[in-house]
């Protein structure tokens, strides 16, 4: 229950921080004015998708056979290539990604000019994404 709920909040997380992406990409290419109620509502909805898109993976990497019980059992040097990207790629990647994205939220708050804000989300936004579908099971996603 709690992995397809993972897999399916997934495509919600990825869409709407694809979209906060191409939002602030476009802000900063065409030099718009940063507006607080659109461009911030879209940054904000991508990091908090992301945040628990993340609280959620967190769960499944305890209570699932492929996350840590199998990192403890069968230990990181006779995991096969597909065990490894579940029980340690996928989750310190995302990890990190997430960071990042939460990174730009917080960056963009401090910037004083909109270019700069737009740049911020973009930025750490587009850097999260590529590296969260970088490490997706494809195989074995919903």
């Amino acid at each position: 229950m709690i992995v397809s709920l993972h897999s399916y909040i997934a495509f919600l997380a990825l869409a709407v921080v694809l979209l906060a992406f191409i939002n602030a990409l476009n802000g900063f290419l065409t030099g718009r004015e940063f507006q607080q109620k659109r461009d911030r509502s879209i940054s904000l909805a991508g990091v908090a998708f992301f945040h628990l898109q993340f609280l959620i993976g967190v769960i499944v990497y305890f209570v699932s056979a492929k996350g840590f019980y199998a990192l403890s059992e069968v230990g990181i040097g006779n995991l096969s290539s597909e065990a490894r990207l579940l029980a340690l790629e996928h989750p310190t990647t995302n990890l990190i990604a997430v960071a990042l994205v939460t990174i730009g939220w917080s960056r963009h708050k401090k910037a004083s000019s909109d270019k700069a804000k737009f740049k911020s989300v973009a930025l750490f936004y587009g850097i999260g994404l590529v590296l969260i579908l970088s490490r997706i099971p494809w195989s074995q996603w919903v």
